[in-house]
């Protein structure tokens, strides 16, 4: 098994690449989605970030009411770090029954926006970082998600820096230019994965 960080900024394009290695035979590991669903109602992880923050971090119908859970952890440290202290090992559990689960030969892609902020790189054999400039970042975010320009650099301005992801990087993924551009790099990106694990299992 080779196991893979992926990880970029905002608006860097990260999904798209992760769509494409999946496309060619990656197997992968979503941490935001596992977050979410290791705190779903009827789950002890959402139990526990109740009994941790109170009943009003759950909306009417039992669910996490993300926004009050936000306005809670993201203006003070230590309550962030209580929220990952529940939040984390379930994520590092279920990920390792999904990599059990994709078996001995794959190329586990683990899609992990903070990898360079939490310092997670020696967690994986290898590191892809999808890399776009600040300015297409802000391009993506304002024009085709939506974002207000100045919530779009806040968002940026609260992740690592381009450099701090780079520093981490064994693989790069210049996603600066058109769609069209990036097949090639990432269907590069995979062939080399794929000599990786060969190396590996061989």
């Amino acid at each position: 098994m080779l196991k893979v960080g992926l990880t970029g900024g905002i608006g860097a394009g990260k999904s798209e690449v992760s769509r494409l290695l999946v496309s060619y035979g990656a197997a992968l590991i979503d941490s935001d989605r596992i977050a979410r669903e290791v705190v779903e109602p009827g789950t002890p992880g959402l139990a526990a970030v109740a009994e941790e923050f109170g009943p009003d971090v759950l909306a009417p119908d039992g669910t996490l009411d993300r926004a009050a859970l936000g306005a809670i952890v993201f203006a003070d440290p230590d309550r962030r770090a209580a929220l990952n202290a529940i939040v984390h090992p379930l994520v590092g559990a279920r990920a390792a029954e999904l990599e059990r689960e994709a078996g001995a030969e794959a190329v586990v892609i683990h899609d992990v926006p903070l990898l360079a902020e939490n310092g997670l790189a020696p967690l994986y054999d290898l590191v892809v970082v999808v890399d776009a400039s600040a300015g297409t970042q802000l391009d993506r975010l304002v024009n085709l998600r939506g974002m207000t320009e100045s919530d779009a650099r806040a968002r940026m301005a609260a992740q690592a820096t381009r450099e701090e992801r780079l520093a981490v990087a064994d693989l790069t993924v210049d996603n600066d230019g058109p769609l069209e551009a990036l097949e090639p790099q990432v269907r590069g990106v995979w062939e080399e994965l794929l000599r990786r694990a060969a190396a590996t299992t061989g």
